[in-house]
């Protein structure tokens, strides 16, 4: 399974939608997401070498703000606990440590963990979810044929 490529893919399949969001509800269409490696846990890596793929909805040299620095301290915050960011931020933020990002904006599903910044923090999150759902349902259309087509196979050796 090639989890960068399915990355790639969910981000594009949600572009129409994402860019519809952005234009008619969001304060702003600028955007960032970082999508994290779901194969890699805090305890295997560096924070940086299990970041994913990273994507822009607008070029970064237009942005008031540095959406790619927020959204990727989102995703760290994401990573290192296991879960949404926002239960954090609205929830316990005893826990946040110095230097976290003061926003949340993330979403985790099923170990998929995605983050996005630019805008209300909502409709963030809700990017996030869109995109992590998006990964995790493609790679079950992916499993599913692979074990369908070749039931006795490793599906990852």
């Amino acid at each position: 399974m090639d989890h960068k490529k399915l990355a790639i893919e969910a981000i594009e399949l949600l572009t129409p939608s994402i860019k519809e969001l952005l234009s008619t509800r969001a304060k702003r269409e600028d955007m960032h997401i970082v999508v994290m490696n779901p194969t890699i846990k805090p305890w295997e890596s560096s924070f940086e070498d299990a970041i994913l793929y990273e994507h822009s909805m607008t070029d970064k040299k237009n942005w008031a703000n540095d959406y790619d620095v927020i959204a990727r301290g989102k995703a760290q915050q994401s990573w290192r606990d296991g879960r949404n960011n926002v239960y954090k931020h609205l929830h316990c933020p005893a826990t946040l440590k110095s230097g976290d990002i003061a926003y949340y904006g993330s979403f985790d599903y099923e170990g998929v963990i995605v983050a996005s910044s630019g805008v209300e923090p909502w409709f963030d999150v809700l990017v996030s979810g869109w995109v992590a759902i998006t990964i995790q349902q493609l790679a079950q259309a992916e499993y599913k044929a692979f074990t369908t087509k070749y039931p006795m196979e490793k599906y990852l050796p």
